[in-house]
């Protein structure tokens, strides 16, 4: 029985392992499976992609310092985060991926990047 591509039906002609009948198949296949799956979830996700181009943007070397109204004139959004590492000596840092940032005094952030290499 013939292999039949999951995207356009087409009989797949090639290597016995071969999922797909063209490069253009497994593309459109994978950007459905791939897609925000509504406006809520495109949205959030559009808010933490800009919260980490910030972030990364003002800290090139990995750790630096800077201010709450920077951040927010830059478009920052406070609200929307990956996730929350709280350390041993108390403090509680916020992190967009490997971006993370921690209020200090006077409305100054210091920006952290996780070493993520393997």
């Amino acid at each position: 029985m013939p292999r039949t591509c999951p995207e356009c039906g087409d009989v797949i002609v090639g290597r016995e392992d071969k999922k797909f009948c063209s490069d253009a198949c497994r593309n459109a296949f994978n950007n459905k499976i791939n897609k925000d799956s509504n406006n809520y979830m495109r949205n959030i996700n559009n808010r933490l992609r800009k919260n980490y181009r910030i972030l990364a943007s003002l800290n090139t070397e990995g750790k630096t310092k800077t201010t709450k109204s920077k951040l927010a004139s830059k478009g920052f959004d406070f609200d929307y985060f990956t996730n929350l590492l709280h350390t041993k000596t108390g403090n509680t840092y916020y992190f967009v991926y490997e971006q993370g940032y921690m209020p200090l005094e006077n409305d100054y952030y210091i920006l952290v990047k996780k070493d993520v290499s393997q």
